[in-house]
């Protein structure tokens, strides 16, 4: 996977999987990642509420009209007026910042070599609030991720600061989310192009939602989910990533309470009644209180796997620590992972649980169930459960900025482990649950039973912040996009895979030296109900040498360029984003 100076797209096969995989480990430690400018994507970010018009090359389709939303961390750094430049310690917890992309087609009747798709761009901090009061006070209050404490601040204060309720929701963009009836809309900014959207929310690992107005992304409402969905909702941590079934509308997520015995609440928010059903609670002594970034929806279930991120002390070390990542206990091979099935459709609750070796993730990918005859010929059902594995938490420390930004050493004393950087390779893992029959009631003592790992794809052929086709969620798929890492940079990766799960090939694209990108999003071509991957790609590049971004549209077939959207400025690292069509 030799780096050339123009963009290109490799396949790889099965059989190259090792080679690649031994790539990504010498390259981290012979230091690449020294080589590869990304520090435009983190310091200096400034908004442009505009809308900004961009510079189209090629060829972007009409398809692809409608507005990609994206949210990330933004600011990490600025001057406070008594206590000098306050620092983010951890990328996680930089200050929401949320860009729009409006893509609009040309008109139908556009002679042939006139106007081509046009592009527009605005963005917008949605923590300038916060930052004012840092600004003002010198110093950072409420629970954040990770954020360290500044040694010259009392005691006191920094216990009474733990109850400061800061909204700072950067990592996921979800739209229409029922239940929000109450949010107040205001006058959208003229020059954008129309989308039907009644709400977009973004979320983080928390129980805080918060929702923008749809065009200038001005946060126009915020609350809890006891404030907002359900009183019993009153944990304070949540998977950033909900679930929504896209037939019904309905969306699910879960909700961890602290205490003696941590309470894990799983819940549906109606999208006819905009009420919310609690589908079951677990609070038991050996199901341990995690943090937990993601989980899994079937046809019929919801489904957590409790990764070995256990939080000490019953979960309320958040509250002692000030952030979470503090709180986490160290690594422990001995901690299986948990994983808990539930009900979604008759009100059955807790139906399964199976564990798993000790590890950690981030996403899952999908997840669906599936009907088939069992070592006696028997029916059984079975839930397929895919997700990008790790073999331990360190990923989690790989975030701190001064690691990402190379500062003070911090990146060649992490990357410079060898064992560190072994255990941060990601795989894509599909693990295959048998389901009891509905005759059987498990037993908690077989929860450790049951369970296979049936996949398994190593990193560079697949990589973080995967996605799919959004029509084959909860149903069988083959392809899974996603942002591999070839050991080249301190980013989460430096290119975009296409990853086929029967074939295990892989299509990767990789820009010019220093062109980093983004989640890819996946737009569907209209009337192409027969091919999963028929559409196009876009995701969000930095060009970290010439300091500017640009909105890349790759063909989700073939995996090349088939146009761009260029900005004269660099847009900040994003985590997640959506792509709401012209016409929804």
């Amino acid at each position: 996977m030799a780096l050339g100076c123009a963009e290109t797209t490799l396949r790889r096969t099965a059989q190259e999987e090792e080679a690649d995989e031994q790539e990504i480990l010498q390259n981290f430690l012979d230091k690449k990642y020294n080589d590869w400018p990304n520090e435009a994507g983190f310091v200096g970010l400034t908004e442009h509420r505009g809308p900004v018009k961009l510079q189209v090359r090629g060829t972007i389709p009409s398809y692809a009209a409608g507005a990609l939303y994206r949210t990330g961390p933004g600011v990490g750094e600025f001057e406070t007026a008594e206590r000098g430049k306050y620092h983010v310690s951890h990328w996680f917890d930089g200050f929401a910042h949320t860009h729009r992309f409006d893509i609009a087609a040309a008109a139908p009747d556009t002679p042939e070599g006139g106007a081509r798709t046009t592009v527009t761009y605005s963005s917008r901090r949605q923590g300038q609030e916060y930052i004012d009061k840092i600004k003002k006070r010198g110093w950072r209050g409420g629970i954040t991720f990770a954020q360290r404490s500044d040694p010259c601040i009392g005691l006191f204060a920094k216990a009474t600061s733990r109850f400061d309720k800061e909204v700072n929701n950067n990592v996921v963009v979800l739209r229409n989310v029922p239940g929000l009836d109450k949010t107040k809309t205001r006058t959208p900014a003229t020059g954008h192009h129309a989308v039907t959207t009644s709400n977009i929310t973004i979320t983080t690992d928390t129980s805080a939602v918060q929702v923008l107005h749809k065009d200038t992304l001005e946060a126009v409402g915020d609350g809890t989910q006891a404030e907002r969905f359900h009183p019993d909702l009153k944990g304070p941590l949540s998977p950033s990533h909900a679930q929504r079934d896209e037939e019904t509308g309905d969306l699910f997520n879960v909700n961890l309470d602290f205490g003696r015995v941590a309470t894990y609440r799983f819940f549906r928010v109606n999208a006819k009644s905009g009420t919310t059903d609690i589908l079951a609670t677990v609070s038991e002594k050996d199901v341990s209180p995690a943090y937990i970034h993601s989980f899994f929806l079937t046809q019929n279930h919801v489904v957590l796997c409790v990764p070995s991120s256990h939080i000490a002390w019953s979960g309320t070390k958040v509250l002692w620590k000030g952030n979470v990542l503090d709180a986490i206990k160290p690594f422990d091979k001995s901690a299986l992972c948990q994983w808990i099935v539930v009900d979604r459709r008759h009100d059955k609750g807790v139906v399964a649980r199976f564990s798993t070796p000790a590890g950690f993730f981030f996403h899952s990918v999908n997840a669906f169930e599936e009907t088939a005859a069992d070592e006696r010929g028997q029916q059984q059902t079975y839930l397929n459960l895919d997700y990008i594995h790790f073999e331990t938490t360190a990923t989690l420390h790989a975030m701190y900025y001064d690691v990402i930004l190379k500062r003070n050493g911090a990146a060649d004393a992490f990357w410079g482990d060898r064992e560190t950087v072994e255990s941060m390779r990601p795989r894509f893992v599909r693990r295959r649950f048998a389901l009891p029959s509905a005759t059987t009631k498990q037993q908690k003592t077989e929860a450790a039973a049951a369970t296979t790992e049936v996949l398994s794809i190593p990193s560079p052929h697949v990589g973080e912040m995967p996605t799919i086709n959004p029509a084959y969620a909860c149903r069988p798929y083959r392809y899974v996009y996603s942002v591999p890492s070839r050991g080249l940079s301190t980013a989460i990766g430096e290119c975009l895979a296409k990853t086929d799960l029967e074939t295990r090939e892989a299509l990767i694209w990789t820009g010019p030296a220093g062109h980093t990108p983004g989640e890819a999003i996946f737009v569907a071509r209209p009337g192409a109900d027969a091919d999963e991957d028929d559409g196009v790609v876009l995701s969000v590049v930095l060009d970290g040498e010439g300091k500017r971004s640009y909105l890349l549209c790759l063909d989700a077939k073939t995996m090349t360029e088939m146009g761009r959207a260029e900005a004269d400025f660099p847009i900040a690292f994003g985590l997640h984003g959506l792509h709401a069509a012209a016409d929804a």
